[in-house]
């Protein structure tokens, strides 16, 4: 039985290579290239995999960079059902810049899709002749696709009582909590737009939550805060996390690593407090490692253990 299902319909490859500055107008020489398979719902499923989690992803893809995000994933063992595009799979850059330690990021829209493409995802969500447990929807919409999309999605997995998990954000986030989910993931930017808050506290985002899990829009928030930690929020209380003293190599992806390790636990039967603990520990692992490589088991498993949760 796959577990979890995670939905991508706006995949890319991410290329992230370095440069010692970043300069207009010159030439500027780049080093230690890499290529990895990027999008919201495919990190986490990259993650998941990793810590052991039965998972499949689905998304769309175009083209040559199609065919390789394709080969990337296959390379990493991660389960895939694919809907064919008319055109090329986005590509998305990173320059990390050697002199500063920071990162320039540039990120593409994607190919539109045509009603028929993105009909076709949905159709691939319920094909799944095992049901999952977990349906986890994650990243942009590409043009084309209507805001209700991650809802549509959610509708389907009702049917077989999958666990609805979002990590979006505008109008495709307000669609998917209309339609009520089990799980959010937004980060404190996101979460801030959501609630009309441009600079909450952490008394504030966690009033906030309660007030989503009241109105039945959402059982659990998880709430990402950068330099600040994490909040886990749900109808039987609070936690808060501490942020671990970790110099970053790269911060793309930890959001989507803290969803992977979060989910994966959660699949396994952990209960809300321990898989927030394995959740800050992808996150942070995510840091140690330049692009978008993510957590890897190994470090997720030494930073849980220096994990500091407590009660809100």
């Amino acid at each position: 039985m796959t577990a979890i299902v995670t939905l991508t319909p706006n995949p890319a490859i991410d290329v992230w290579a370095a440069v010692d500055r970043v300069e207009p107008s010159r030439k500027l020489r780049c080093t230690a290239l890499r290529r990895d398979p990027g999008g919201g719902g495919i990190n986490v499923a990259r993650v998941a995999k990793r810590l052991g989690a039965d998972v499949a992803a689905v998304y769309p893809s175009g083209g040559v960079t199609g065919r390789l995000l394709r080969k990337l994933l296959d390379r990493e063992e991660v389960a895939g059902r694919t809907v064919d595009l008319a055109e090329e799979t986005r590509e998305d850059i990173t320059i990390s810049e050697s002199s500063t330690g920071q990162e320039y990021r540039f990120v593409m829209p994607g190919p539109p899709l045509a009603e028929a493409e993105w009909e076709s995802i949905l159709a691939l969500v319920s094909s799944f002749p095992a049901r999952p447990s977990y349906i986890v929807a994650s990243g942009s919409l590409p043009p084309g696709v209507p805001d209700d999309f991650y809802a549509r999605a959610f509708r389907l997995g009702k049917e077989w009582s999958a666990r609805a998990v979002v990590d979006a954000s505008g109008s495709a986030l307000k669609s998917a909590l209309a339609e009520g989910v089990y799980l959010m993931k937004p980060n404190l930017r996101e979460f801030a737009e959501l609630i009309g808050n441009p600079r909450p506290a952490d008394e504030a985002c966690v009033k906030a939550a309660r007030d989503l899990i009241a109105e039945e829009r959402a059982q659990i928030v998880a709430l990402t805060l950068g330099h600040r930690g994490a909040l886990l929020v749900s109808g039987d209380g609070a936690w808060r996390a501490a942020p671990l003293s970790i110099t970053p190599m790269s911060r793309v992806g930890a959001g989507d690593s803290f969803l992977g390790g979060l989910i994966s636990a959660l699949a396994a039967g952990q209960g809300l407090e321990s898989a927030f603990r394995i959740a800050v520990a992808a996150g942070s692992a995510a840091l140690l490692h330049t692009g978008t490589d993510l957590a890897r088991a190994p470090d997720v498993a030494r930073l849980a253990g220096q994990v500091v949760i407590a009660p809100v």
